[in-house]
C-alpha cells in the first residue's frame, strides 16, 4: 500500500497557527509559538510566510471562500427548516474561524487587507439574508414590508456577525472552547432568526419555537 505523501509544511503551519488563534486568540500568539508548536525552526516559517499577517491573511482567505460557497445557498431557504440549517452552518463555519471574530476590531485596527476584504464579508452577508427573505416571501413563509427589509437583513447581520463576541462577553473562560461549540452555534441561529418572529407566518413560527425547543434539549 503506497504511504501517503506528507502534507507540505505551508499547509501544516496554516492549521497550527488557526488550532492556536482559536484556542488563544491572534494577539496572544507569536510566529515563535507557532514555530514551537510545529517544531520547526523560525526561519522556516519565515520562509513560507514572511510576516504574521500573512498567516492572517491566508487564514481569511480560506475563510472567505469558504463563506462565499456557502452564502450562495441563501436563494435555496424556503422555510423555517431551511433558514435554521442556514444559519446552523453559517455558525458553524464562523466557529472554525473564530478568532477573526473574538478580536475582529483588532485585526482590522492592524491590518489595512483585512479592513478591506471584511467590509465585504459583511456586504455579501446581508445581500445573501436578503436574498433568503426574498425566497422565504415567495414561499409565503414570512410577510414582510420590502421597506423593512434592509434593516431587518442589517439587524440579522449584526448578529450573525457579533454573536461570538457576546459569547465571550458572558463567560470569557468557557464561552470560545470546543466543547462548547453546539450550544453557541443553536443559541446563535435562534436569535437571529427570532428577529424574523413578527414576519413569520403562524404555523412557521410555530415550528421556529419548536425547533428551539428540540435542539436546545440536545446541546
Amino acid at each position: 500500500m503506497a504511504k501517503k505523501a506528507p502534507r507540505r509544511t505551508a499547509e501544516r503551519i496554516l492549521e497550527v497557527a488557526l488550532e492556536l488563534f482559536n484556542r488563544f486568540g491572534e494577539p496572544n500568539v507569536s510566529t515563535t509559538l507557532i514555530s514551537a508548536e510545529l517544531g520547526i525552526s523560525p526561519g522556516n516559517l519565515y520562509y513560507h510566510y514572511p510576516a504574521k499577517d500573512a498567516l492572517i491573511n491566508s487564514l481569511f482567505d480560506r475563510y472567505e471562500r469558504a463563506l462565499s460557497e456557502l452564502l450562495n445557498a441563501g436563494d435555496g431557504v424556503r422555510d423555517v427548516e431551511d433558514a435554521w440549517f442556514f444559519m446552523h452552518t453559517l455558525f458553524e463555519l464562523i466557529w472554525q474561524y473564530r478568532f477573526l471574530y473574538r478580536d475582529l476590531n483588532d485585526l482590522l485596527s492592524k491590518n489595512r487587507r483585512l479592513e478591506t476584504h471584511f467590509q465585504g464579508v459583511l456586504k455579501n452577508k446581508t445581500r445573501s439574508v436578503k436574498t433568503m427573505l426574498d425566497s422565504m416571501s415567495r414561499t409565503n413563509t414570512v410577510s414582510i414590508d420590502p421597506r423593512e427589509v434592509e434593516a431587518t437583513a442589517t439587524s440579522m447581520v449584526v448578529v450573525l456577525t457579533y454573536w461570538l463576541s457576546f459569547e465571550y462577553v458572558r463567560d470569557p473562560r468557557h464561552a470560545l472552547e470546543p466543547e462548547n461549540a453546539q450550544a453557541a452555534w443553536l443559541r446563535g441561529a435562534h436569535h437571529v432568526l427570532n428577529l424574523l418572529i413578527p414576519y413569520l407566518e403562524p404555523g412557521q413560527r410555530k415550528h421556529l419555537q419548536a425547533l428551539v425547543s428540540a435542539y436546545t434539549n440536545l446541546a
